[in-house]
């Protein structure tokens, strides 16, 4: 275990510029004590993918991402035979006179995907893996996975089986389109990443954007957070935050005016819905607000 306490970790994590309060660092330290995976639920773009990141930053560690999508199978997720290469070394090897069905099915015609990477990266050091969006999968994956951290290990009918002699350090995030499975629930431990408070959201955007200009950076934030009063179909995140004070940096603004404002909506709002509703009147509303908390 790399770190001696929860405030350590809280401080490491801040020096890799990720702003944790001390529910989620918590959780970011009891799973890796227990080696235990966590799940971490909450809205896009509120920085979950990024603890991984981070965390494979602080740590050295390899990221190993798998990005979950509907109809996820073993070909993706774990591994497949490189059928292509499979059949010109048949090919070769019936020229010659030698035997083929054997040695095509041998470690090198594996074409490894992340789960078995983790697997067998941890027999040197365990990696980070990510399983990002568990959501997304089907539930079939979902009691797959149960076996598969249970054990850690994978079973290859015609090499044998593969253990991990320590597991990885497992990060799994869900937007929460879909419930999660309670069994997969219980064998991790479970996080809620929520939207920042504004003083919080604050110090990401410091963090990241150093460059940014002070007060540009306090009423892109308030912007923000007046925007996620509003009913809209998708509230922004830290992560449209970070993007739009980003592109007001290239600009070269240093406040926020209505015309530059309803210009880059497209940065922190995706849907025209929404940017249809904020422009015109309410956009002046929100910038008066922010303008005069100011």
């Amino acid at each position: 275990m790399p770190f001696a306490s929860i405030d350590e970790l809280q401080a490491a994590l801040a020096e890799h510029a990720y702003i944790a309060d001390r529910s989620l660092t918590t959780a970011i330290f009891l799973a890796l004590r227990m080696e235990k995976p966590l799940l971490l639920e909450g809205e896009a773009g509120v920085g979950k993918t990024e603890i991984a990141k981070t965390l494979a930053r602080l740590l050295d560690r390899h990221l190993i991402r798998l990005q979950c999508y509907e109809g996820l199978d073993v070909s993706t997720t774990i591994y497949e035979w490189n059928y292509a290469r499979q059949i010109l070394q048949i090919r070769m090897l019936e020229s010659q006179g030698g035997e083929a069905i054997k040695s095509i099915f041998s470690p090198e015609f594996l074409i490894k995907r992340p789960l078995l990477q983790a697997i067998e990266e941890s027999l040197v050091r365990p990696p980070i893996l990510l399983i990002d969006e568990i959501d997304r999968a089907d539930a079939e994956f979902e009691a797959f996975l149960l076996e598969l951290l249970s054990d850690w290990q994978i079973s290859i009918p015609e090499i044998g089986t593969v253990r991990a002699a320590n597991p990885p350090i497992v990060i799994i995030t869900s937007n929460r389109t879909r419930e999660i499975h309670d069994a997969l629930k219980r064998r991790c431990l479970f996080a809620w990443v929520d939207y920042p408070a504004l003083d919080k959201e604050l110090a990401i955007v410091r963090a990241r954007i150093p460059d940014a200009d002070a007060h540009l950076a306090r009423q892109v934030v308030a912007f923000v957070h007046e925007l996620r009063r509003l009913d809209l179909y998708k509230l922004p995140g830290v992560a449209e935050t970070l993007d739009w004070l980003t592109a007001l940096v290239r600009m070269d603004q240093t406040a926020l005016v209505q015309d530059v404002v309803e210009d880059t909506l497209g940065a922190i709002l995706k849907y025209q819905e929404d940017i249809a509703q904020v422009r015109g009147p309410q956009l002046a509303e929100l910038l008066r607000r922010v303008q005069g908390n100011g």
